[in-house]
């Protein structure tokens, strides 16, 4: 009993999970101090949402790992969590745009804000490099370095462009699932006319 939990403890701290999890309860923590601070829940509500979201990636990439230890030939078992990290993926580093909701708020002071934002996008890069770096060994392990850098250069695009659609056209990741073809008709058309979707 105390090897397979000693075996568990392993795998989660190569996962980064014990900083990551501090971190996020740092965060809610700071949130909590808000409420009492403001008397209401409502300002930056959103962020409790974006940070489960921003979970979503870091644990399938963990579901991904577990899989390769459990069935190291079987990489055939990876390609689902693989498809619904890389569809959360932006919502990671999606926390790094809440701050354009920053404004001065009284009672609570701006500098407090600032640390709130700032606590929750450090989490969300946290748990999107983490995510992205678990991903990227399991394509180092069966496809080779060069492919697996490849993969993170792509991932990260494709983030990038995840994030962009999630800020500004206000899709969602499991639109891919349920308006596909709404979502490359949207981005065909900024390729199209990058011009006229200047920001």
């Amino acid at each position: 009993m105390l090897a397979y939990l000693r075996s568990i403890h392993l795998f989660i701290s190569r996962q980064l999970f014990y900083p990551i999890m501090l971190s996020s309860i740092l965060a809610l923590s700071i949130f909590a101090g808000r409420i009492v601070l403001s008397h209401s829940w409502l300002i930056y509500r959103n962020l409790i949402w974006n940070l489960v979201l921003a979970w979503i990636p870091y644990l399938f990439s963990m579901l991904a790992a577990g899989l390769y230890r459990l069935f190291p030939r079987k990489w055939w078992m990876l390609i689902i969590p693989a498809a619904i990290w890389m569809a959360f993926f932006p919502n990671a580093p999606y926390l790094l745009t809440d701050f354009l909701h920053l404004t001065e708020r009284p009672p609570v002071p701006l500098w407090y804000d600032i640390g709130l934002l700032a606590t929750f996008t450090w989490t969300g890069l946290f748990l999107a490099i983490a995510s992205l770096r678990t991903m990227q060994e399991l394509v180092n392990i069966y496809l080779g370095r060069i492919l697996g850098w490849i993969f993170a250069s792509i991932a990260l695009s494709l983030g990038g462009l995840g994030l962009y659609l999630g800020r500004f056209s206000r899709w969602n990741s499991w639109d891919l699932l349920v308006q596909p073809l709404e979502i490359l008709a949207d981005v065909v058309h900024k390729f199209i006319h990058p011009l006229s979707n200047l920001r």
